[in-house]
């Protein structure tokens, strides 16, 4: 017969390791519907904790983790954090010296808003290139004029990709849907896809830029990134070549950007991110009737909430199991 004394010592061995093994976990910026949903799925060793704005910094003294904020007050008041999940792709402004000496692990949205991105991507081009642009805003007129659009097709041309990640990929996907050549240029080394007909890296854009008819924009914004895309690069461009940006303004010049749109060297731009954002009135690019401007809206989609909180719940898993997380970023590189 078991001695009862072990039993018990035993018993009481498990539940303080099972109670040590327990996470906390802060939420902070979904609604409560988001948070109650997360709750829901959460494995019993994790407990969720919605946290408002003025509530962040008391909850994350205790936590393990923290979803939504990775800021460098809530780095200072929660000692115990080991991880930080950020919302969206581009991780810029966590890269606090706080966030960087840490052991915190960062992760963040990318990939999930590739299809959205991507889409908007595309549909900034094909405004452009089929003279969307310009008809549109003809309609209150009812005017049914035809003589002065000259739209150009897709097929054949090349399209050069900044930044081949979640978003980029997806842009390549796309381009090639439209039979173009697509060129990556990235710092990674980019196993083989029958998307993509080369990857060059940052240093030799240069040598490509020549060759395109399209240069999208999808890099995230880093140090090394900063204006990667200025008065020279847009000097290489193919004459009537087409700009567009979805990811962070700051990774092309804007004051380039006019100058080869006021000498014609492009034939239009889509910007939905731009430098400075939101972008003021009477700012220089508002006035080209070859621009298309969003406010900053690609990322988002009736499907890009849904794919986000699969990646939380399968983060929060993992967190708990101890297993590797999804979407890990090199904090030291920025993506």
């Amino acid at each position: 017969m078991a001695n009862p004394l072990l039993v018990l010592s035993l018993g009481l061995g498990l539940a303080a390791s099972g109670a040590a093994q327990s996470k906390k976990i802060v939420v902070t910026g979904l609604s409560a519907e988001a948070v109650r949903e997360l709750q829901a799925s959460a494995p019993a060793n994790v407990r969720l904790v919605h946290a408002a704005a003025g509530q962040l910094l008391q909850e994350a003294a205790d936590a393990d983790a923290v979803l939504g904020a990775a800021t460098a007050d809530v780095i200072r008041a929660g000692p115990r954090i080991r991880w930080m999940q950020a919302f969206s792709a581009g991780v810029e402004r966590y890269r606090s010296p706080e966030l960087l000496n840490s052991p915190i692990v960062l992760t963040n949205a990318k990939i999930i808003q590739g299809p959205n991105i991507a889409d908007h991507a595309m549909a900034m081009l094909l405004s452009l290139t089929r003279g969307l642009h310009r008809i549109i805003p003809d309609r209150p007129n009812e005017e049914w004029t035809r003589g002065q659009h000259r739209p150009i097709e897709l097929k054949g041309k090349t399209a050069v990709v900044v930044g081949v990640g979640g978003i980029g990929m997806q842009i390549a996907q796309r381009a090639r849907g439209f039979d173009m050549r697509v060129i990556g240029v990235d710092p990674k080394d980019i196993p083989y896809t029958p998307l993509l007909e080369k990857v060059v890296p940052p240093d030799r854009i240069d040598s490509v830029l020549p060759e395109a008819d399209v240069l999208f924009v999808a890099a995230p914004h880093t140090p090394e990134s900063e204006r990667m895309i200025g008065a020279r690069q847009f000097e290489l461009l193919k004459p009537g070549a087409y700009f567009i940006a979805v990811s962070r303004g700051k990774i092309y010049d804007t004051a380039a950007l006019v100058k080869a749109l006021d000498g014609k060297r492009l034939a239009g731009a889509g910007l939905d991110v731009t430098d400075p954002e939101p972008l003021p009135k009477g700012h220089p690019l508002w006035k080209f009737e070859n621009v298309v401007i969003t406010p900053h809206i690609a990322g988002q989609s009736d499907r890009v909430q849904e794919r986000r909180m699969e990646l939380l719940k399968e983060n929060i898993r993992r967190f708990a199991a101890g297993e590797p997380l999804l979407n890990v970023v090199d904090k030291q590189k920025g993506y």
